[in-house]
């Protein structure tokens, strides 16, 4: 009698654990089905040309003691060696040692443009190596009247060096910020970020975050999923940078490989139009 009950019990089990696949996946499928969208590109670079669009964009310069933190070690420069377009149409951002000093470039469209919802996205490569922080993300317009973390960040994708297979998409707000972002990551399979060109996107509303690659939605973070006030209902400018060392990826070490590039293909803006 023994034997039959844990035959019923295990059979039982098995047919639980199938509905809730079933369900599962029902879910999952819900999840990939988006709407349909008319979306009307309103901004772009696709860096054509000799020398950056000092139009579209700032150059930050100092170092994480000039107002960015997070114990980073590069400093940033406007130098070619740091920034430059390579003249086939694309940017390149290369992170520099020299001894123990470090170099990168920061650039930003604050004051020159941001936008309220839409579609952002950039194709881009990463570099590789422990200590290294490519990064695609936007802020919030009202950080110098509120400050960070209340102005919003958006991480359309971060990158830890030493994990060149996986990137990250996050956001940040009050009672969400620093260590403790809304966040999930997505891992390429055999094969990582910086052997080719991958595009990250976000598509963004009142009501919903979602991020892509390569128009994958591997996320969606809803209004209501935040543990702080939910303060994605402005316009947000953009950034890409590399930074070296920091405490989200740590310091550089002996098999960290210099000089380490990200390169640009291009960055765009859409708009939904009804």
């Amino acid at each position: 009698m023994k034997a039959i009950y844990n035959f019923k019990k295990t059979h039982i089990s098995i047919i639980v654990i199938l509905i809730m696949a079933a369900f599962s996946g029902c879910e999952r499928d819900d999840f990939q089905k988006l709407p349909e969208r008319n979306w009307e590109l309103i901004w772009s670079d696709e860096f054509e040309g000799d020398s950056l669009d000092l139009s579209k964009w700032n150059f930050d310069i100092g170092t994480g003691e000039d107002g960015w933190g997070n114990q980073e070690l590069q400093s940033y420069t406007n130098n070619p060696a740091n920034i430059s377009l390579d003249g086939q149409g694309h940017l390149v951002i290369t992170a520099i040692q020299d001894g123990n000093r470090f170099t990168s470039a920061r650039i930003n469209t604050q004051g020159l443009f941001s936008q309220q919802y839409g579609r952002f996205e950039a194709r881009l490569k990463t570099p590789f190596g422990p200590g290294l922080w490519p990064a695609f993300w936007l802020l919030g317009d009202n950080i110098e009247t509120v400050g960070w973390p209340q102005c919003g960040e958006i991480d359309v994708m971060e990158l830890r060096g030493q994990e060149p297979h996986t990137i990250h998409g996050s956001i940040h707000g009050p009672g969400y910020s620093g260590g403790n972002p809304v966040s999930r990551n997505y891992t390429l399979i055999n094969d990582r970020f910086d052997n080719d060109f991958n595009e990250f996107a976000i598509e963004w509303d009142a009501d919903k975050i979602d991020f892509f690659v390569n128009d994958y939605l591997y996320q969606r973070i809803e209004n209501t999923d935040t543990p702080g006030e939910w303060v994605f209902d402005q316009p947000f400018f953009i950034l890409l940078n590399v930074a070296v060392g920091g405490n989200y990826v740590g310091f550089p070490t002996a098999q960290t490989p210099f000089p380490q590039k990200m390169i640009v293909d291009y960055v765009r803006v859409y708009r939904e139009v009804n």
